[in-house]
């Protein structure tokens, strides 16, 4: 261990007692190969693992989000952060969770956890250059004998550099670390992304930054709120090493859309989230999938490109359209050319001035996050309570794949029969547990039927009373003949912007569910048989959902 200790004295890591540091560091703290995050002092803490682990011996919890009960120093070879040199780690206290997964990597198995009190993460523990004050000590040693008073040179600090608060965005970095650009071309990407890093003036309240590594498989160097000012990510940026292998940039890209942006990670509530593409050449898998999942996610992609493949290499490339496929929308805002990795500084202003324009980020709102869902429920006493129950499970089942909050989607509910009753507006449960909670516990009504009228109530006093940007949709689930007029009262409906989703039951004419049913009539309109059957509909009436609300935007 001791040949650690001199690498982090030269590094600045370790104090001196001749010179004090321009901002404050913690000094590591030495831990044993099964010191556990439960076991520190601190929340967030920098450690020194010994070399030479034994990782048979390791007992890890979870995949990039540990369980506290973990073996620091095994998670920290688990996700690479450190090999069996051992080395300096920075530990990250998180809240606890549920579903800490299991993962091989790196000669660790980890282990799967249903549930733990807390979590840690692990990032690599950045190296500050040393900054002489012009306060030192008198009893300052040399190594080489006596004491020698050392010259006292001040430095000039540069002044702080502020978050850019009209720039509040969560971005994941995706470094192209394939066999296709090399070590050199390597290192200018990473100077590039780190003025990238200073220009976008990384940390709270205004971006956020974390970086994934694109190669044979994704890696992942840290998370939003691991380095939240621009000096801390770019001596971070600096650290990161290059991998090699192919440049498999829709694993990437899914990767990151699946496990990077995650509230465990520091994702911020209501803030536009970003992927940025940094491709060398050409993919070398397809990334049209896993673009796909991001836009469905609200997650906003942009694509730079540098030596883009010529007419010759053309051949080459999978899918010679993998750019257009890659991006938030195909418009020219998502997608950045650069000749080569040589003079770039001349984009670094451009390339940031993008990223920070939320306004034109189109992906943010999804089908998930910017839709009022309004339920229209037939308690009519041919229903029965058992089988409004089922109702009750279907509905419930699509709200559960929406996002709702005060800042996102909302439900409302209309019980009817012959007469209307509102059993909770748009405003009334803004939180998505009490909302299905809501939902689940309608009490069961009984009487007649009367659809056409419930539909008027429904934009009478559910819709129009909210205003909102939200996209609208309405669906009606009934089991019988209504005996008003129901298709007046859907058009009326559908030429207020509200998409009406229609679900039969047993008697329900289908000529009636046709009528009020938006178009095309056969993606909107679901029937069966019987009650059992209505589980079945949640994901294609979601998937409907969706596609309504991509194809209007």
């Amino acid at each position: 261990m001791s040949m650690w200790f001199a690498v982090l004295h030269v590094l600045g890591i370790l104090s001196l007692s001749c010179c004090t540091f321009g901002s404050e560091l913690n000094v590591p703290k030495p831990i044993s190969c099964g010191t556990r995050a439960v076991d520190l002092p601190d929340t967030r803490q920098i450690v020194l693992c010994p070399a030479n682990c034994t990782l048979w011996s390791l007992s890890v919890f979870g995949s990039g989000v540990y369980a506290s009960i973990s073996s620091i120093c095994g998670a920290a070879i688990h996700r690479g952060i450190i090999s069996l040199s051992g080395g300096p780690v920075e530990v990250h206290g998180l809240q606890g969770r549920t579903n800490y997964l299991s993962s091989y990597a790196h000669g660790v198995q980890s282990q799967s956890l249903s549930q733990w009190s807390s979590s840690f993460t692990v990032a690599r523990a950045i190296s500050l250059p040393l900054e002489v004050s012009s306060q030192t000590s008198s009893s300052a040693t040399v190594a080489s004998g006596a004491a020698k008073k050392p010259v006292k040179k001040p430095v000039k600090k540069p002044p702080p550099t502020t978050a850019n608060r009209d720039c509040p965005v969560d971005m994941a970095l995706l470094l192209d670390s394939s066999y296709n650009i090399g070590q050199r071309r390597f290192i200018l990407q990473k100077n590039f992304v780190s003025k990238l890093a200073t220009m976008l003036k990384v940390g709270t309240p205004g971006p956020h930054v974390g970086v994934v590594q694109t190669s044979e498989t994704p890696r992942t160097e840290f998370y939003l709120t691991n380095y939240t000012t621009a000096k801390d990510v770019t001596f971070a940026i600096k650290e990161i090493p290059y991998i090699g292998g192919n440049t498999n940039t829709g694993k990437a890209i899914l990767h990151t859309v699946r496990n990077f942006f995650n509230p465990d990670f520091g994702v911020r509530r209501g803030y536009p989230r970003v992927i940025v593409v940094f491709v060398d050449g050409w993919p070398s898998d397809n990334v049209e999938e896993a673009s796909i999942l991001a836009r469905e996610s609200g997650i906003n992609v942009f694509f730079v490109s540098v030596a883009k493949p010529s007419p010759e290499e053309m051949g080459l490339v999978n899918d010679q359209d993998f750019m257009r496929k890659a991006v938030c929308k195909d418009n020219e805002f998502f997608t950045f050319t650069m000749p080569s990795w040589f003079g770039t500084n001349k984009f670094v202003k451009p390339l940031a001035h993008k990223l920070c324009s939320i306004d034109q980020m189109l992906c943010s709102k999804t089908c998930y996050n910017s839709v009022n869902l309004g339920f229209l429920i037939d308690g009519s006493s041919s229903v029965g309570d058992g089988n409004f129950r089922l109702v009750l499970d279907l509905l419930v089942s699509i709200a559960r794949n929406f996002d709702i909050s005060d800042i996102g989607s909302r439900i409302g509910a209309i019980q009817f029969t012959y007469d209307q009753r509102m059993e909770f507006n748009f405003n009334d449960h803004i939180t998505k547990d009490n909302a299905l909670r809501a939902l689940q516990n309608i009490p069961y009504m009984s009487g007649g039927t009367a659809t056409g009228d419930a539909i008027n109530f429904a934009v009478r006093s559910l819709f129009k009373p909210h205003s909102s940007s939200n996209r609208k949709y309405l669906i009606i689930i009934t089991d019988g003949q209504s005996y008003d007029d129901v298709r007046g009262p859907a058009m009326a409906a559908q030429r207020d912007g509200i998409t009406v989703f229609t679900v039969g039951v047993a008697w329900a004419p289908m000529e009636d569910l046709k009528a009020m049913a938006s178009e095309p009539k056969e993606s909107h309109v679901f029937f069966t048989r019987e009650f059992t059957g209505l589980a079945q509909f949640q994901q294609p009436i979601v998937r409907g959902i969706c596609r309504d609300f991509t194809e209007f935007n």
